[in-house]
């Protein structure tokens, strides 16, 4: 499923033009990028959490240079599913 996909389907059941549905779409999304870019946390009751982890320090190497380098401790965003959620893909989804 695209990000069309998902404000085809909320436009149709709520209702709403296409170009309100991808406005609310793009809004909630940037609300998450800059809770996580601020180092908040977002936590969606029944649905998941999208959080901030931290890598830590290690060392990189360039195979075809043969060197090492040094990548230093930084932050990646994550989503971690609600229990509800992953029962929910557990008891539905089939394997193919």
């Amino acid at each position: 499923m695209t990000k069309a996909h998902i404000v085809a389907n909320i436009s149709e059941k709520l209702g709403l033009e296409k170009g309100e549905a991808q406005k609310v779409v793009e809004l909630f999304m940037e609300t998450v990028k800059d809770s996580l870019a601020k180092g908040d946390n977002v936590y969606l009751r029944g649905f998941g959490s999208f959080i901030t982890k931290k890598r830590a320090e290690k060392v990189g190497r360039n195979i075809s240079k043969k060197t090492s380098v040094v990548i230093p401790a930084h932050f990646i965003p994550a989503f971690k599913p609600s229990k509800t959620f992953v029962e929910q893909v557990k008891s539905n989804v089939k394997v193919k």
